[in-house]
């Protein structure tokens, strides 16, 4: 895989570097994981409502080809871009997804911080009372018997530290995670984050993990190589 840290980039050039990525590639196109930082801006995803985009102020909004619902990209934020074909490396969807939220529990096990994921909300979240503590969630996913409901996500003691959004053309995937480093977190306020009103969100920074944006990004590069492959 081809990891680049590309640092501060304009998120609308991004992504058209992405979809150019992903319409130019052949078959032996070698894959790639971007890892970047974005200006402030909310993205709403092709879910999006209107109506979760509360006040955005001088924060622009920006619509995207993603899954999922609106979020925040800012400075502090360690955004990761997979370019992968998946029919090549030998999954699907579901288990990329998968992938992606152990890569970056892994990473938070790296700073001494429990991720956890909850049943019907993509995503990664950490317990805001105690952020290393092990003990599994009630809210973890679990099996169901078939044609039963899906759950309601339940929130309660939690604050979202990481954010999914993908999208997957001719097998191959572009767009990705955001996983919050050390931020301004006052901009979630402004929104539903992730289509959910009054879902807290937290960074490393708030959860007394200090590192820095490199440091992050190093470890979360390494674990998607890790995670991500065939």
């Amino acid at each position: 895989m081809d990891t680049r840290l590309l640092g501060r980039t304009d998120y609308r050039a991004t992504v058209q570097a992405m979809q150019d990525f992903t319409q130019q590639r052949g078959p032996d196109t070698p894959d790639a994981l971007w890892i970047c930082e974005h200006a402030p801006h909310f993205t709403q995803g092709l879910a999006g409502k209107a109506d979760h985009v509360l006040v955005p102020g001088d924060i622009p909004v920006v619509a995207t080809n993603r899954g999922g619902q609106v979020t925040f990209h800012g400075p502090g934020q360690v955004v990761a871009y997979p370019l992968l074909d998946l029919q090549r490396r030998g999954y699907f969807v579901k288990e990329y997804v998968h992938r992606l939220e152990e890569a970056v529990i892994r990473t938070l096990a790296h700073f001494g911080v429990t991720g956890h994921r909850v049943a019907g909300a993509p995503g990664i979240y950490v317990r805001l009372g105690d952020p290393s503590s092990h003990a599994m969630l009630e809210q973890r996913p679990q099996l169901r018997l078939p044609g039963s409901a899906a759950p309601t996500p339940d929130f309660h003691g939690l604050g979202k530290i990481a954010a999914l959004g993908i999208k997957v053309s001719r097998h191959c995937t572009y767009h990705g995670l955001a996983l919050n480093v050390a931020m301004d977190l006052e901009p979630y306020s402004r929104i539903n984050p992730c289509g959910y009103a009054g879902l807290p969100s937290v960074d490393l920074s708030t959860i007394g993990v200090q590192t820095t944006w490199d440091e992050a990004a190093h470890v979360l590069g390494r674990q998607l190589e890790i995670r991500l492959a065939p």
